[in-house]
């Protein structure tokens, strides 16, 4: 929703209002029909869609979907933007029969429907353009990829979903959340010169924790601290939201935010002159719990493999020998790759090297945007970068991936300015460490990790500012607090409301079937190794299920195993539906955890694989590797060794869609009605 289009006005009975997280207020304001003037934590409601966004490799899977939709006109065919960046670089453009198919779906498509934003191979990466250049506070977006959550930086309700929730938003213009819980994360103190949201984030996960407190949650990160953060900083911390587990990050727009957008194109030149409009939660919001963590506090961070929570101070790994560097991807803004080139010339300055080093195989930076490209190019920090051995990639998300031709080899230590460091993530056998750009460039002169504070002391901040303002800002437009409007009405389910379950609305039979058992926070990297992405049928993806990480699984399942037990966090991370076709495909019946990441159970609800929550510990006790288990998807039970446990209840929405059949049988029984219908 436009600025222009926030109002201070509520519509309807103002009997008592209750007070609301922004992540709510958002909510609210894109509401088709509340029950109330006010929302509340368990809410299922139809809300408009201001954006969708999506890459090549989501499209892949999208273009089923929107095939099997009939590939019908889009809802607003400007409001749809697509980037071709997760697989591409000019060698696998080149030789790799994989990439070109991605490349030629999304090209195909954008010719297809004349979408005004898609952004061809080795131009952009999906979320650092649309950051720049088009998201605004108080915006919905709906993205096919999990760091979707970046854009929370700019005060946008951002959400990861899988390719078929995307494509249905972007056809219909609408989708359905159930309103989330919401914990803030309060910022106090301000940080030293040279650290920035990296270094924010990787504390915050490593005193909070990943899939803990921010499970299926909304983050609101607040405090004075935040105030201070740049909106590069913001947009880093929201998109490691994905990996804290939430649902969605989100800061509050302010005077920093108004700057940004103030220095926008010249098509926003009348946004720019007006008032930025901007949502507040209030000050006794509902918030689960709140957490404080203190900048002032934060030193150079360091992520072991294979978690982005499992953080220590860089004085605890400091000397350890490196096989490989790598600084960009998407959570790599501009400010991290200035702050990196400088670090370099620090380095130089302080060991008077002269000269140029040979390029080094294994030390790459690659940025998010050409125009990121061009103002490193104006500043010379390029020739900086290759002078100290790293040759520079173009725009892509590159190594962060491991499926285009830059990987990391087997037994490879590798540290990162990227996001992710599940296993296998850079490559086969690889070994992440994540950290800032500056602590990577640091590293590079000996090939060790290196604490970057003594050369960021030697870094001259005003030509750091200096270098950052080519992005030149016009004079600041004020801000306003507003609150939102909001139609109340009939048609919306209150209080996340059940119903009973039936065999009929279920459509599902007991399964009767072996176990095979995992632990937590199973990520879809692990599920679907992003290699083959690519894959469509569900024989192929079912081939490749767990392939590197339990190379077992398909033949156990061919054998009875079909049903899979977890614990926390099952299915956290990319937001690739693929990993739901995979166990499809490899035979799993019904899946039975504690919890589920939020993006991987709308892509169970929206394929139809029967999945349940069972938090009794004593189920998990006796739930062992191939122990008997029947799971009656009916009633909502699972019994074994003489036993019966019952599953928590999913929301009539869920139920809904699962009697359908997925989210594609729903729409094509209900049409433009399907949300009306199933939150009615």
């Amino acid at each position: 929703m436009r600025a222009d289009a926030l109002s201070a006005i509520y519509s309807g009975s103002m009997a008592d209002p209750k007070p609301m997280t922004l992540t709510q207020k958002i909510i609210a304001a894109h509401a088709t029909s509340l029950p109330r003037p006010w929302v509340q934590a368990g809410d299922v409601l139809q809300v408009e869609v201001d954006w969708t966004i999506a890459s090549e490799l989501a499209w892949n899977g999208m273009d089923r979907t929107y095939g099997l939709l009939g590939r019908p006109r889009l809802h607003d065919k400007d409001k749809f933007f697509l980037a071709v960046d997760h697989t591409v670089d000019p060698v696998t453009l080149a030789t790799d029969k994989r990439a070109q198919k991605l490349v030629q779906l999304s090209r195909s498509f954008a010719q297809e429907t004349g979408i005004r934003h898609f952004y061809d191979a080795n131009h952009t990466i999906l979320h650092t353009r649309f950051y720049r250049d088009l998201v605004r506070p108080g915006d919905l977006v709906l993205g096919a990829d999990s760091h979707t959550s970046s854009h929370g930086g700019l005060s946008a309700l951002a959400i990861g979903l899988g390719g078929a929730d995307i494509v249905v938003a972007m056809v219909l213009g609408t989708s359905w959340i159930e309103v989330p819980d919401a914990i803030a994360v309060e910022y106090t103190g301000k940080l030293p010169f040279g650290f920035g949201g990296k270094e924010v984030i990787l504390r915050t996960l490593g005193l909070l924790g990943r899939n803990t407190v921010a499970m299926e949650r909304s983050v609101e990160y607040r405090g004075e601290g935040a105030r201070h953060l740049s909106t590069d900083s913001r947009f880093a911390i929201a998109n490691m939201t994905a990996e804290f587990g939430g649902l969605n990050g989100i800061f509050e727009a302010d005077e920093v935010t108004a700057a940004w957008l103030a220095g926008r194109a010249a098509e926003d030149d009348a946004l720019a002159a007006s008032p930025m409009e901007a949502f507040r939660a209030d000050e006794d919001a509902p918030y689960v719990a709140k957490y404080e963590v203190k900048l002032s506090e934060i030193e150079p961070q360091v992520a072991l493999p294979f978690s982005p929570d499992k953080v220590v101070p860089v004085s605890e790994v400091q000397g350890m020998p490196l096989d490989g560097l790598f600084i960009g991807a998407c959570t790599t803004t501009e400010e991290e790759l200035v702050l990196g080139a400088l670090v370099l010339e620090a380095e130089e300055k302080r060991a008077g090297k002269k000269g140029r080093k040979p390029p080094h195989p294994k030390q790459l930076v690659v940025p998010g945007d050409l125009s990121i490209q061009e103002n490193l190019r104006r500043a010379g920090l390029w020739e900086i970068y290759q002078r100290n051995g790293f040759r520079i990639g173009p725009p892509g998300c590159s190594m962060c991936l491991g499926v285009a031709s830059e990987k990391a080899g087997k037994g490879e230590k590798w540290l990162s300015s990227q996001n992710r460091n599940y296993e296998n993530r850079m490559g086969e056998g690889s070994l992440a460490h994540l950290a800032s750009a500056a602590t990577v460039a640091a590293s590079a002169a000996q090939m060790k990790v290196t604490d970057p504070r003594p050369l960021l002391a030697g870094i001259d901040q005003d030509r750091h500012r200096q270098i950052l303002g080519e992005r030149k800002q016009r004079v600041a437009p004020e801000v306003r607090v507003v609150e939102p409007r909001m139609r109340v009405g009939r048609g919306a389910q209150a209080g996340g409301a059940k119903q009973e379950r039936t065999a009929d609305r279920a459509r599902a039979a007991t399964v009767r079937a072996r176990i095979q058992r995992f632990g937590d926070d199973v990520d879809t990297d692990a599920i679907i190794p992003g290699e083959f992405c690519h894959l469509t049928t569900l024989a192929e993806l079912g081939a490749k299920c767990f392939h590197y990480v339990r190379p077992e699984f398909v033949e156990r399942a061919r054998e009875g195993a079909t049903v899979v037990v977890a614990g926390k966090g099952w299915g956290s991370g990319s937001s690739r539906e693929q990993a739901v076709l995979a166990l499809k495909g490899a035979g799993i019946q019904a899946i039975v955890a504690q919890s589920y990441a939020f993006i991987h159970k709308r892509n169970l609800v929206n394929e139809a694989l029967p999945f349940l929550l069972v938090d009794d510990p004593a189920f998990y006790d006796l739930a062992q590797e191939g122990v008997e288990i029947e799971v009656d998807l009916a009633r909502g039970r699972v019994a074994l060794s003489g036993k019966t446990f019952a599953a928590a209840e999913p929301s009539r929405i869920i139920q809904a869609l699962a009697s359908a059949g997925g989210i594609v049988p729903a729409i094509q029984r209900h049409g433009t009605e399907v949300f009306d219908k199933l939150t009615a």
